[in-house]
């Protein structure tokens, strides 16, 4: 796309409009200091936007509308109509407009991510029950971001500043999660996460975690047999496609004893064995980002949060770091790709971020 390499563009899909989406998104895009890494582009609607705006009294956001992605601003916030009609905006309730409108944001930035019209995409949260729909029957972003890029695999990738967790299982019931592991899969998502680790983030030669399903990581199979069965023979088949991976490790011990910091990422087996101890610890600036996707997505990692969707008192810290997760990301494509396309002159990801911000002070 015609757009300077050292500033993307970023789009926000607006999640559910009753919820903290768009309070967070205007309340980080007010710093115009953003407006120095990337240019925004907000998927949803001026009145939209005006709501929240009004809402959360909020006099330093400013924004100029937009149906042309040749014409973006670059020094200042875009709006992408999504839509023109009155739409009935409610904070704090789930109805079914909620979805509605959600989906209809997210799929018009995906589509500008597909079509490389932006180079970002960060998700606003949305409610997994009222998006549900005849064509929109997926239990969160990640397995539709799976399908509309068809990509035979994707990882749910929590990403902070102090932790990388991954997950094998997303959204399942507890007494399904068993049944959905097996050597391939837990394989499969440990080749995205070293993929990941090299090219997303600029890590050589990365260091995977492999958490163990049961209590105490099977105790030898005296407490479940997975971890002999599965786990284990999963982690000697990624040894032999050059995958440094360890384990399987009890959870419990494994964050209460700090292990975490030795490794570049960890793979936990289901949702809340990964999603309890990084929410704990990532210190309310967690992202979510989907590994494997040829396009960079990322999401804050919290809800809608409809209890105090409204009342501006939503925290936009984690919206921010998905912000800047993002940014990293695409620099750090760009400095693989530089290295691949030259390997006699490797451009390592902080080198190409120093090189970025040079040029910024020189614009």
């Amino acid at each position: 796309m015609n757009t300077p390499e050292t500033k993307p563009v970023i789009g926000f899909s607006c999640g559910d409009v009753n919820g903290i989406g768009t309070e967070v998104i205007i309340k980080a895009l007010s710093d115009s200091r953003i407006l120095d890494l990337c240019t925004p582009v907000i998927f949803g609607s001026n009145k939209l936007i005006n709501f929240y705006r009004k809402a959360i009294n909020d006099g330093n956001f400013n924004y100029q509308a937009v149906r042309d992605f040749q014409r973006l601003n670059t020094k200042m916030v875009n709006v992408f109509s999504c839509w023109e009609e009155e739409v009935n905006i409610t904070p704090g309730q789930l109805t079914d407009t909620g979805g509605l409108y959600a989906i209809k944001s997210l799929t018009a930035a995906v589509y500008a991510l597909k079509e490389k019209q932006i180079d970002v995409l960060v998700t606003a949260p949305l409610h997994k029950k009222n998006v549900q729909s005849e064509t929109f029957q997926y239990t969160g972003h990640t397995p539709y971001l799976k399908a509309a890029f068809e990509a035979n695999d994707v990882v749910m990738f929590m990403v902070a500043e102090n932790m990388r967790i991954a997950l094998v299982t997303e959204h399942l019931p507890v007494s399904e999660i068993a049944a959905h592991l097996n050597r391939e899969v837990i394989v499969s998502k440990l080749k995205i996460i070293q993929q990941s680790l090299k090219k997303d983030f600029g890590i050589d030669k990365p260091k995977i975690a492999v958490l163990g399903l049961n209590p105490h990581a099977g105790d030898e199979g005296l407490i479940g047999k997975e971890e002999e069965e599965i786990i284990k023979p999963a982690i000697k088949d990624a040894k032999q496609n050059d995958i440094m991976c360890f384990g399987p490790y009890s959870a419990d011990a494994f964050f209460a004893r700090g292990q975490f910091e030795k490794f570049d990422a960890v793979l936990a087996m289901y949702h809340d064995q990964g999603l309890i101890p990084f929410k704990s610890m990532a210190l309310g600036e967690g992202v979510n980002y989907t590994a494997g996707l040829s396009g960079i997505r990322t999401s804050p990692d919290h809800g809608t949060a409809f209890d105090i969707a409204g009342k501006g008192k939503a925290d936009e810290a984690s919206l921010i770091a998905s912000i800047f997760t993002g940014i990293d990301i695409f620099r750090s494509r760009k400095g693989y790709a530089a290295a691949r396309s030259n390997p006699m002159k490797k451009v390592s990801a902080s080198m190409f971020a120093r090189m970025v911000d040079e040029k910024l002070e020189e614009e």
